[in-house]
């Protein structure tokens, strides 16, 4: 049986791509690096991570892109005997403007060196290639503009303008005529379009109602490519915006599959709400996650659920009889030579000045601070669980308060939570435990302990368990017993819809080691391991 999520964790705008039995998964990665990870399946239940493919500075340096920016919605196809990957490496979220460029970049296999990129075009984001069966390719991405309201469907307080279409090629780059060939429904906020054939008709998924609680898949189709569109009956073919109570909301942005043995599915991104930590709203810890579910066409050649209505289920039935893996606890001692796949860093493609893996330690290099949009020096997997313990142990010998090194749980450069070793004047090395709630655009921290700790000479552990909305710090000595350290904190800003929420928040929350060295010289500090432990774990 497949269980949603079969991403669990950040992993949004799911594009997914069969090749024979081979089933690959790419979703956005926003400011992380490197960019876009790939998932592989060859029975839609259980997913390995087998690439992330912008991951040198020729295919993407995001140095400077504020929160939420970066990768978002790649596009991954295969034709030509090669994999296709579209993607947008967005530069700017507040204000009126949204720079955008879109680049494709191809391989022969899911894991190889891919190639330098093609520039295409600037003109909006969540670009999209299609292979027509005649050997034509099409791109298409939603237009942006900023002089205000867009047109079509889309609300007034939206500069969200249609999809564009236009035919490509490796050799010619865009071409021909541009069309905006839908402008869609009611809904609004009209992006992620995708394009599929099937009995002469071409079917248009899209993206609607913003990726938050009113999202939906709109689907539409053509006789020809270049329109006009008939929305679907029911406009849309999945929304959970008008159940509240049911388990997976958020549910929208993703794409068609048809499977080897003629089965039909269809991804989405989805959330899981629960409640915050005085018991009361929502919030949905682990990001925006990548679901499945199982579609039939109708006698009048539309898609729809095969459960029917607009809701997809918690469970359905895979293409084998495999359940799905259960959780497993995870520990590196950083000795095989490369960063452990699980782990991301931040927009930088420079790794030597962020990090080393050394015999047995992790070495990160103290850079900016952890409200930088630049050189982070932070190294940090996805939660992908709502109760967890992470466990490291840090050496690490600062001069100054500016020094800083330790254990930390983020979101971005507002929301986060961080336990670290620092110097404290007059009192020398000492440990502290400080927040950013959320409080855009302020950006104040928040200090959970009266006084820092004095902290020993030597290795510090240092430990965090979460449990929904509350997350404890803990720390010891080697050979020591874990001590509880400043009080239990409020998981739920770690999270879309933590501190004032919306802004830059399409993320997910990470777990994860720092170090900060804001006098420029770039502070050693050396971490001997790393322990993610999910609950249930085998």
């Amino acid at each position: 049986m497949i269980r949603n999520p079969i991403l669990p964790g950040f992993n949004p705008d799911p594009s997914i791509c069969r090749v024979g039995e081979d089933y690959f998964i790419a979703t956005s990665t926003f400011e992380w690096y490197p960019g876009v990870q790939i998932h592989h399946s060859r029975d839609l239940v259980n997913w390995t991570l087998v690439s992330r493919p912008l991951a040198r500075k020729g295919l993407l340096d995001m140095r400077g892109n504020p929160d939420s920016c970066g990768i978002w919605a790649p596009c991954l196809s295969h034709a030509d005997g090669r994999f296709w990957l579209v993607y947008t490496d967005v530069k700017r979220y507040d204000g009126n403007f949204k720079d955008a460029p879109n680049y494709i970049t191809t391989c022969e296999t899911i894991d190889g060196d891919w190639s330098d990129p093609w520039y295409v075009n600037n003109s909006g984001f969540d670009p999209s290639l299609y292979h027509d069966d005649d050997g034509r390719k099409y791109f298409m991405n939603m237009q942006w503009n900023y002089r205000g309201p867009g047109t079509g469907g889309n609300p007034e307080n939206s500069s969200f303008d249609g999809i564009l279409l236009q035919e490509w090629s490796p050799e010619k780059g865009l071409f021909g005529p541009v069309k905006n060939v839908y402008l869609g429904t009611s809904r609004g906020l009209t992006e992620a379009p995708h394009i599929f054939k099937r009995n002469g008709w071409y079917y248009l998924t899209t993206a609607e109602g913003g990726t938050v609680y009113d999202h939906a898949v709109t689907m539409a189709r053509s006789r020809s490519i270049w329109g006009p569109y008939e929305d679907h009956p029911n406009k849309y073919l999945m929304c959970a915006a008008d159940a509240p109570d049911h388990p997976i909301q958020k549910t929208g942005h993703g794409q068609y599959v048809e499977t080897h043995d003629g089965q039909f599915y269809h991804t989405f991104l989805m959330g899981r709400p629960i409640p915050g930590p005085d018991g009361t709203g929502r919030f949905c810890p682990l990001g925006r996650e990548t679901g499945i579910e199982r579609v039939a066409w109708g006698e009048d050649d539309w898609l729809y659920l095969e459960g029917g209505g607009m809701l997809v289920r918690t469970e359905l039935p895979g293409l084998a009889d495999v359940e799905p893996n259960p959780p497993v606890a995870y520990h590196t001692d950083f000795t095989g030579g490369q960063l452990p796949p699980e782990f991301q860093w931040l927009r930088s493609p420079d790794t030597e000045k962020l990090y080393r893996i050394n015999n047995g330690s992790l070495s990160l290099f103290g850079r900016e601070s952890m409200g930088s949009w630049f050189e982070q020096s932070l190294v940090a997997r996805r939660q992908e669980h709502f109760v967890y313990t992470a466990e490291t142990e840090v050496e690490f010998e600062p001069t100054t308060y500016q020094q800083a090194a330790g254990l930390t749980t983020y979101y971005n450069r507002f929301k986060f939570h961080m336990l670290l070793v620092t110097d404290e004047p007059g009192q020398g090395r000492s440990l502290s435990v400080v927040s950013c709630l959320g409080d855009f655009p302020d950006g104040a921290l928040t200090y959970a302990l009266d006084k820092p700790l004095p902290c020993p000479d030597g290795p510090i552990g240092m430990k965090v368990e979460v449990d929904h909305a509350l997350q404890q710090f803990f720390w010891k000595q080697p050979g020591g017993e874990w001590q509880p350290i400043g009080p239990k904190l409020n998981a739920a800003i770690i999270s879309d819809e933590g501190g004032r929420g919306g802004h830059g928040s399409f993320t997910g929350a990470f777990v994860g080691m720092f170090a900060m060295d804001m006098t420029g010289q770039g502070k050693e500090a050396r971490f001997s391991h790393f322990s993610y432990v999910p609950e249930g774990a085998s």
